[in-house]
């Protein structure tokens, strides 16, 4: 792959940047490498990128991996692709939604013969967390790690510790099916066109650590904590529509777990949530 020429290449196939796709393309090599890096791509595992772009992040991971496929939205790049990737033979450039994707039938059909299954990728901001979510809801058993470019705003509540002022229902959500690390920030030059806000890489380390009996309860106690998280969480939780429980039960639940009943959501970490979930399930409530 020629960088000298990328500019030229985009140029030559008509390429324009599209503001509507969050198309900034990563151009700097440190960062490329400290992506494969953080993501340990190797000669046996398979990695499924998201928003191929021109392909530079896409070409320095097929040289490490068994297999890459990429997954790109607009077909415009597809000319690019083919120029820049032709060297590779590891490589399949899937032209779709990654939203409207079976991810497990993906891997099926794409990744039988590898080990381990990452995720690397530079996301489009806009769609960043239906992406982020969707890869760890659907494919926990499968997918090892995900190492991914955000927006910085986002990476700091996916990796947000309890009580401080970024923690919220994407930090307990992230936090409950991987273990977050933030691995670099990255300079707005780094991109081509240069984006209008702070970016960030985080890898986050997929598998449970605390098991959740009753999911849906434990989601809606998340969702009305930080709903109203002005509120204490006995009364975000009683006044919550998807949840039907009494305050006497809520409060009840948090004495036994040793705390006050004017506690707010905003200081219970995911194992918090997790015991109140428990406690409260013999009530119903959704």
């Amino acid at each position: 792959m020629n960088w000298s020429n990328l500019k030229e290449i985009l140029r030559k196939h008509g390429f324009s940047f599209r503001k509507s796709l969050g198309q900034n393309f990563l151009i700097d090599k440190n960062i490329l490498a400290q992506i494969v890096d953080a993501a340990n791509v190797n000669d046996k595992c398979g990695v499924l990128e998201i928003g191929a772009g021109a392909g530079v992040l896409t070409f320095e991971m097929a040289k490490r991996a068994k297999k890459v496929v990429t997954v790109e939205i607009d077909r415009a790049l597809l000319p690019v692709l083919k120029e820049n990737l032709i060297e590779c033979d590891n490589i399949t450039v899937i032209s779709s939604d990654i939203l409207k994707i079976d991810i497990n039938k993906l891997f099926a059909e794409h990744f039988a013969d590898v080990g381990d299954i990452v995720v690397a990728a530079n996301l489009p901001y806009y769609i960043t967390t239906p992406i982020i979510m969707k890869l760890l809801e659907e494919s926990e058993r499968a997918v090892k790690s995900l190492t991914v470019m955000v927006q910085k705003e986002v990476a700091n509540r996916m990796a947000a510790i309890a009580g401080t002022k970024d923690y919220g229902a994407l930090s307990v959500a992230v936090q409950y099916h991987a273990t977050p690390r933030i691995v670099t920030e990255v300079s707005q030059h780094c991109f081509m066109p240069p984006p209008n806000v702070a970016s960030t890489v985080v890898h986050l380390n997929v598998g449970k650590r605390i098991a959740v009996e009753n999911e849906p309860l434990f989601f809606a106690l998340v969702k009305a904590a930080f709903g109203q998280r002005r509120k204490t969480l006995v009364n975000a939780v009683s006044n919550s529509s998807d949840i039907d429980i009494s305050k006497d039960a809520i409060i009840s639940a948090l004495e036994k777990m040793g705390k006050r009943a004017d506690v707010r959501g905003e200081t219970f970490s995911v194992k918090d949530f997790a015991e109140l979930s428990k406690y409260l399930s013999p009530f119903g409530g959704i």
